[in-house]
């Protein structure tokens, strides 16, 4: 029986890890390959350090309580004890759960405000993969084939 649990808590554990997203702006989704997105020239008039995290944290809460509640049910031999154990497993495992998630889902990245060339200032939030200056020429690109908006150098005329 403590096998089976294992073979529970390992999966869901897994899925607790692969909750963190990539927001780099060298990072793509699948389907937006090959898409058509806009670009905007622009210069960086402000660039700022920023933590990204993760608002809800309900997905490693209840995974952890889950895994925990299983685990420790397998502690003491009657049923006393069994629900006991499940629910100091569950309490525990939902705290750990959400410890996890919200280090597995923070992430440092960089604003950028940019002053366009046709006119106006936008606003972008990435990851740290690309890091642009003051001053710095850039394209904004956005549009139908992302999900979201990347700033990246401009090396063009």
């Amino acid at each position: 029986m403590k096998k089976f649990a294992l073979l529970l808590i390992m999966p869901a554990l897994l899925m607790l890890a692969a909750c963190a997203a990539d927001i780099g702006a060298n990072q793509y989704d699948s389907s937006s390959v090959g898409s058509v997105t806009k670009a905007l020239k622009g210069t960086v008039i402000s660039v700022r350090s920023i933590s990204v995290r993760d608002s809800d944290r309900s997905a490693g809460t209840a995974i952890g309580a889950i895994a925990g509640g299983i685990g420790g049910s397998q502690i003491g031999s009657g049923s006393t004890a069994a629900l006991l154990g499940a629910t100091g497993g569950a309490l525990l495992g939902g705290a750990a759960g959400n410890l996890a998630q919200k280090g597995l889902t923070s992430q440092s990245g960089y604003e950028y405000v940019v002053q366009l060339d046709q006119g106006g200032v936008v606003t972008v939030t990435q990851g740290n993969d690309v890091l642009l200056a003051n001053g710095q020429r850039c394209m904004v690109l956005y549009g139908n084939g992302s999900s979201r908006a990347r700033v990246i150098p401009y090396n063009g005329y």
